[in-house]
């Protein structure tokens, strides 16, 4: 049994039973707020291989961004008029400094060499983590606004030799 506090103040009691779960299914994105809109989105696709992608017209700026035609990442300038109206997650009081109370995103991937000789050339300071028991191989790196990133690389038989990219 655990607790919820509702937008509207009340607090629920709730089951952890599975006749209470929510059918999710997957991640379908998330909303970047960006101190400098341009450098975040030639990033995203520049330095991870994102596409820029159709995007509504929205009463301001932005970008979304996609893999193989889906889309992943939504992004907006941190400062607009009426941000209130429009980005439901964060305040003006919300928390500047990297993620606030996000600690990282993750992406599955493929061709960790490739990836890590990229950020290499592009002076990407990186993290690397190889868990054994799983076979996963892990890249860390952070996004213009200090968003750390996970790429995820499955059925990695043998960590890799040595450092595939600069250590961070």
């Amino acid at each position: 049994m655990f607790s919820v506090q509702a937008l509207d103040g009340i607090v629920h009691s709730m089951d952890s039973c599975p006749e209470n779960q929510m059918p999710l299914t997957e991640l379908d994105h998330y909303f970047v707020r960006s101190r400098d809109l341009e450098k975040s989105r030639r990033f995203y696709c520049d330095v991870l291989g994102f596409e820029t992608m159709a995007r509504p017209n929205l009463p301001f700026p932005g970008y979304w961004l996609g893999v193989n035609g889906k889309v992943q990442v939504h992004m907006g300038p941190d400062a607009i008029p009426d941000a209130d109206r429009y980005y439901f997650g964060t305040t003006a009081a919300s928390a500047k400094d990297n993620a606030g109370v996000v600690d990282h995103l993750a992406f599955q991937a493929t061709d960790p060499e490739s990836f890590a000789a990229r950020f290499r050339n592009l002076g990407i300071p990186t993290r690397e983590r190889y868990i054994e028991e799983i076979k996963l191989f892990q890249i860390f790196i952070a996004d213009p606004d200090g968003l750390m990133l996970e790429l995820n690389f499955s059925a990695v038989d043998v960590k890799p030799d040595g450092p595939t990219s600069r250590a961070a």
